[in-house]
């Protein structure tokens, strides 16, 4: 697409989000050609956009139901000062900074810290992206728990047949879910002709969901199991087997599973692929209480809930080291990120769970960072991560 073109692109979008401010909801969504638009987007349109998905794309909605699980807030304050080399941060700076839209730390199921940004309110959603990935796992242990998915070992032709004669043949529903298919995958967020990018537009074939034609297109580069390597096709991939597997839309099995008996907030948002199928690798969007309350599902791994939906010793697993990502002390178990004493749910441009099970402790962070990722501004989040913990420890 040439520069004037995108510029034109950009501008519709614009226009389009303006409208949304300004207009009461449309009956149907304003729906954009594929999800990979939002690559594009400037940081002022992702501030309203991210908070507009279910009246941008096509989507699902995951529904809440009339308990809700109520999160008191604590008598104590969480008051957050720290420094990155020269430079030191209050709550206030470090959400500029970072252009958060909410800051939300629970302790012990108490708030001890909520704030909002860029003219996000509490019952606002706000897309998740790959922290999208981590739901998806949950997803497939309660498809185990149910018998639906008979064993993590079973290759993905047998609840995907028309993969068979694909690189995917020796591939089991475990190496999807620990990213070790090693199937060659380019996550590229700003090159339109990679893997991450031209998946969202794939036509495929009549009958064939898009995301199966174009990953069966894919070649081998590893043997099944043994290399990390991120690819958000597979997790895509995953959600049309564990959909496949169930008989029922994703949406309609979170909700079922979690949404409604755990005592989410608000409905949740969950863009589809072409077919009609949520992507489970992207953009499930939900209030910051309700990131919050997925957190303190994954934090009481012994809940009478957790128990009844998952099968036993789930969460352990997929919170564990299963494999090395070669990004320092970093691990991947379930689609979860697994650091020394925490493991955390991730999506571009600074969306984030963090889970630290000692302490009793879930921070939810969701922004609209000017790029997909940049090392820095993850450092400085990973220092304010260490901040509230250390400051915990000291007063709580």
């Amino acid at each position: 697409m040439s520069l004037a073109a995108r510029a034109r692109v950009a501008c519709a979008v614009l226009a389009a989000m303006l409208s949304l401010a300004a207009a009461p909801p449309p009956a149907a969504p304003i729906a954009h050609e594929r999800p990979s638009d939002m690559l594009g987007w400037t940081p002022e349109q992702q501030a309203l956009g991210f908070r507009s998905i279910g009246r941008l794309f096509t989507t699902h909605t995951v529904r809440s139901g009339d308990h809700v699980r109520f999160l008191p807030k604590s008598r104590k304050s969480l008051d957050i000062r720290f420094a990155v080399g020269a430079t030191s941060y209050s709550v206030a700076s470090y959400m500029a900074a970072q252009r958060i839209s909410g800051l939300l730390v629970i302790k012990d199921g108490r708030i001890l810290l909520e704030r909002y940004g860029l003219g996000r309110r509490p019952r606002d959603t706000w897309t998740g992206f790959s922290v999208t990935k981590s739901v998806t796992s949950i997803l497939v242990g309660a498809a185990l728990k149910d018998g639906a998915i008979k064993s993590l070992d079973d290759p993905v032709t047998r609840y995907l047949p028309e993969m068979k004669g694909s690189a995917y043949d020796d591939v089991t529903v475990r190496d999807l879910i620990t990213m070790t298919s090693g199937v060659r995958w380019t996550e590229a967020y700003g090159d339109p002709n990679s893997d991450v990018v031209r998946i969202g537009s794939w036509k495929g074939e009549p009958g064939v969901d898009p995301i199966v034609s174009y990953m069966r297109t894919l070649p081998r580069v590893d043997p099944p199991g043994k290399v990390f390597h991120y690819k958000s096709g597979e997790a895509d991939l995953v959600a049309v087997l564990v959909a496949r597997a169930t008989g029922k839309p994703l949406a309609d099995y979170l909700s079922q599973k979690i949404w409604r008996p755990f005592g989410m907030e608000r409905n949740g948002v969950w863009i589809t692929d072409a077919a009609g199928v949520e992507r489970g690798g992207c953009c499930l969007s939900m209030s910051l209480r309700d990131y919050a309350r997925l957190g303190l599902f994954m934090l009481n791994a012994d809940g009478p809930l957790e128990r009844r939906v998952l099968p036993e010793g789930w969460i352990a697993q997929s919170t564990s080291p299963q494999v090395p990502t070669g990004r320092g002390d970093t691990s991947y178990g379930y689609m979860w990120w697994i650091r020394p004493g925490e493991f955390q749910a991730f999506g571009i441009f600074g969306q984030m769970i963090d889970v630290t099970p000692a302490q009793h402790l879930v921070t939810v962070i969701n922004a609209d960072w000017p790029s997909t990722g940049d090392r820095d501004l993850a450092a400085t989040r990973q220092a304010f991560l260490d901040a509230v913990r250390a400051a915990f420890a000291k007063s709580h």
